[in-house]
């Protein structure tokens, strides 16, 4: 961690403690760690569109045909970190690792429009350089109460019973389990009376593509007194995200560093809106970046010791979609 984020997780417990609104935004490595308070929103060209706070004006409507190509890596290309990722499983230097891919896409939408049009439960949009429209939440505090509602597991909801075979299917089980220990143990360093609210829900999501069913659970604690009023500690103490990482964390983050090959940047990071007294934040998945004039899109999944190489291919570029209908 180096000093200059220690800096602002201070700032944002300094601004949580004095009950003053802030929104921040911190990658996946946690490397960047960048603090907005309300009248620096705008002024850094923020655009950003949560449940409980917007400072998005209202759109005309999408009046063009959407063109959207995306150039999935061949499953050769792909299979290379997946094998370095199976290797280390069966070696036992992690159990779950969250394998993610970057793809190029060409569509006729610029970054604002996909933005605007695309309805998730949490979408940023960052200056010019990069949008995402996110189904996960990450942590929500209220009243000193934390929770947490891991998702893992999606399934083309086209499919016959889709949810049910989501819920039984063993790969998906296993993964969720995992994910839900490893954020029950994340949220005990933060928290007392950690327990599990409701196990192996399932939530729609719509989109373009097609149509999805994912699998969601809900952890929920007490924030422990040294963590009260503190939303920088906190996060702190949290990152990298335990759905998006795997697990053990510090060995995974190894692997997943050696077998991605490309730099996941605030893909897979965090941000989050307090308001002055609860906070709401999001994991930034479903994620589309600029590099020069191309766009990237960056997907991936959990990989188990019962991941199957195709399968997990499919999952990745079905993943590949904006939710405009």
């Amino acid at each position: 961690m180096f000093s200059a984020n220690h800096q602002k997780f201070i700032e944002m417990d300094e601004l949580s403690h004095q009950k003053v609104p802030f929104f921040f935004i911190i990658d996946f490595l946690v490397d960047q760690v960048e603090v907005f308070t309300e009248d620096e929103i705008e002024k850094e060209g923020l655009l950003i569109d949560f449940q409980d706070f917007s400072n998005v004006k209202s759109q005309d409507v999408l009046d063009k045909k959407i063109e959207w190509k995306s150039f999935p890596e061949s499953l050769e290309s792909f299979k290379r970190g997946f094998d370095h990722v199976q290797k280390n499983i069966r070696q036992g230097n992690s159990y779950l690792t969250n394998y993610t891919r970057k793809t190029r896409i060409e569509t006729n939408l610029n970054l604002g429009e996909i933005f605007h049009h695309s309805s998730a439960k949490y979408k940023v949009l960052y200056k010019d350089f990069f949008v995402f429209f996110s189904p996960e939440t990450f942590v929500k505090i209220v009243d000193d109460k934390i929770m947490t509602y891991p998702m893992k597991g999606t399934i083309d909801a086209s499919l016959d019973n889709a949810a049910e075979i989501l819920k039984n299917d063993k790969k998906e089980r296993a993964e969720h389990y995992t994910v839900v220990d490893l954020l029950r143990n994340d949220l005990s360093m933060v928290a007392d009376d950690v327990k599990v609210d409701k196990f192996q829900y399932i939530d729609f999501l719509k989109t373009k593509q097609k149509d999805l069913y994912a699998m969601s659970s809900e952890i929920s604690g007490n924030l422990k007194p040294e963590f009260k009023g503190k939303v920088g500690s906190i996060m702190k103490k949290l990152l990298p995200a335990g759905s998006i990482l795997g697990a053990p964390k510090p060995k995974t983050l190894e692997i997943i560093l050696e077998a991605e090959g490309f730099d996941r940047g605030f893909y897979t990071g965090v941000c989050g809106w307090f308001d002055g007294k609860d906070l709401d934040s999001c994991v930034m998945i479903r994620f589309i970046e600029k590099e020069g004039d191309q766009l990237y899109f960056k997907s991936g999944g959990g990989i188990t010791h019962m991941s199957k190489l195709e399968d997990e291919y499919q999952e990745m570029k079905n993943k590949i979609y904006v939710p405009i209908h």
